[in-house]
């Protein structure tokens, strides 16, 4: 092995708790186009400890929860009330990609705007807790138009 970082797997992969997760695994391809790389079976045979899935370039990691392995504590966001990380995607047209979304069974936190900096925008929750930002970029904002937006806004304009 010429490197320790697998090939097709730079910089950082999320790792998510769903609660099912052959619930989630399922929801995911159907929501998010996501294909499935590998799967592995506690010892039960029904909980899932890892599940590699793909959605475009981007893997990541998905597992049961075992609090067993976690000084007894769950870990998914249904068990904590939500979460607290947004996992943010660019789509082709976010308003289609939300509808998608929402049809698997996510739920609209935001509806698809058009946002002060270039992109439409909406965030969808899916059924295990996750956050999903989507959004495609509109047009090229300068980061000076940026701030001059934030400002208006708290300005009240």
């Amino acid at each position: 092995m010429s490197t320790p970082v697998p090939a097709g797997r730079p910089g950082f992969i999320p790792h998510l708790v769903c609660d099912p997760c052959p619930e989630a695994i399922e929801f995911y391809k159907k929501a998010f186009g996501a294909t499935e790389m590998f799967r592995l079976h506690a010892a039960d045979g029904e909980k899932i400890m890892h599940c590699e899935l793909v959605i475009g370039d981007a893997h990541f990691f998905i597992a049961d929860d075992f609090p067993e392995y976690c000084d007894g504590k769950l870990q998914s966001p249904k068990a904590l009330g939500g979460s607290p990380v947004t996992i943010h995607r660019y789509v082709e047209d976010v308003d289609a990609a939300m509808k998608v979304a929402e049809d698997a069974g996510a739920t609209v936190r935001m509806p698809a705007t058009d946002m002060f900096w270039g992109d439409r925008y909406g965030v969808v929750v899916d059924p295990f807790g996750h956050n999903w930002s989507l959004a495609t970029p509109q047009r090229q904002v300068s980061p000076e138009e940026i701030k001059a937006a934030v400002q208006q806004m708290a300005e009240g304009k």
